[in-house]
């Protein structure tokens, strides 16, 4: 495998999830400037990983894998943080040789944007300080969310006004679709949207993408460019949300999603996903929101969690500056109804499609 002189020379500490998903995006992003050079097994049983990265043995010949590879980064991605056991010789090694040592879940993170739900643990959520609260954001977040919402409502009136008799004018039905939708500290609000879909008995699924003959004319318009939106404003001024933040899921789906998201890890424990994700204020757009398309199955829908749970830990001032920069470009290129929009489905908590109702 040929390397740059500006290349990286990656040793991988670890054969489980995590190690394949590191391989996969160094083998992907050749841009990163990572090329992993071997891999370190952490059991006998564990199954090729193929991309043409060397294994080079288990950890006992943690030295002799470092002569061989001459890595100038070792990232450790074990399975367990146990995986280690007598790690004398990997201190020694990259002590004296001066190879730098980088934690597997960090790099991750740091290369995708999103977190590995089937590594996270609830040890390793236990310590990192990035996942405590943080007033200073949280009251800079509020604050902005305030005067945008306030500045949106006075400039665009005129438009609020006019977008309700387009909507009934186009189909029958009411002009804005209410939904109880999944708050901070999972306490129920209800959503405001302008309606984008014609009213029916019965839909054919919970996902929008089959449901997409039911999108109005005036609804398609609304989609592309997130005026569908703009009646959150409203929820922004009542406290329900934020400017920036994940998108509310309903309320309906709740149970289901907990379920599923706790089903993902590999590690045996039930990891609390969703207190992790309400931590925060929703959002009229998110991480997610510009990072990933509509999610249109379950797989997709913890996708997007991922993005999620990612802005929740390193959340702040300027990732909130990116978000909204890039949810301009969004608008602006009309790519809204591409881009990862949420539904007006809901689902029971039983996984049967309810119809979604308009509250008059």
């Amino acid at each position: 495998m040929g390397t740059t002189s500006q290349s990286t020379r990656v040793l991988i500490l670890g054969s489980g999830v995590l190690a394949r998903e590191l391989l996969e995006v160094m083998t992907r992003r050749s841009e990163c400037g990572l090329v992993p050079v071997g891999l370190i097994e952490e059991s006998e049983h564990t199954e090729a990983i193929g991309k043409g990265c060397p294994v080079l043995g288990r950890i006992e010949t943690i030295r002799s894998a470092i002569l061989e590879a001459r890595p100038d980064r070792i990232v450790v991605a074990l399975a367990t943080k146990n995986g280690l056991g007598d790690c004398h010789g990997l201190l020694e090694e990259t002590l004296f040789r001066g190879i730098e040592v980088q934690d597997g879940e960090q790099l991750y993170e740091r290369l995708t944007g999103q977190l590995s739900l089937e590594t996270l643990s609830s040890h390793s959520l236990l310590f990192p300080e990035a996942f405590r609260q943080s007033r200073l954001h949280d009251g800079i977040a509020r604050s902005l969310s305030l005067v945008l919402a306030s500045i949106g409502l006075l400039v665009l009136a005129p438009l609020m006004l006019i977008l309700p008799l387009l909507i009934r004018l186009d189909s029958p039905g009411p002009a804005l679709f209410r939904q109880v939708r999944m708050g901070a500290g999972c306490q129920p609000f209800t959503l405001l949207k302008y309606r984008t879909m014609s009213e029916e008995v019965e839909v054919k699924s919970v996902w929008a993408a089959d449901n997409a003959d039911r999108i109005t004319r005036v609804g398609k318009w609304l989609r592309k460019y997130r005026l569908d939106e703009l009646p959150q404003f409203i929820n922004v001024l009542r406290g329900d949300m934020n400017i920036v933040g994940p998108r509310p899921h309903p309320a309906s789906n709740y149970e289901m999603y907990v379920l599923v998201s706790r089903n993902t890890a590999l590690c045996g424990e039930a990891i609390p996903y969703y207190s992790l994700r309400s931590m925060v204020r929703p959002g009229i757009t998110g991480w997610a929101q510009v990072k990933y398309r509509y999610a249109n199955n379950l797989e997709e829908e913890m996708e997007k969690l991922r993005f999620d749970l990612y802005y929740v830990k390193y959340r702040s001032f300027w990732l909130d500056m990116k978000i909204l920069l890039e949810t301009v470009q969004v608008v602006l290129k009309g790519s809204g109804q591409e881009a990862g929009r949420d539904s007006e489905i809901g689902v029971l908590s039983t996984g049967k499609a309810n119809r979604y109702r308009h509250v008059k």
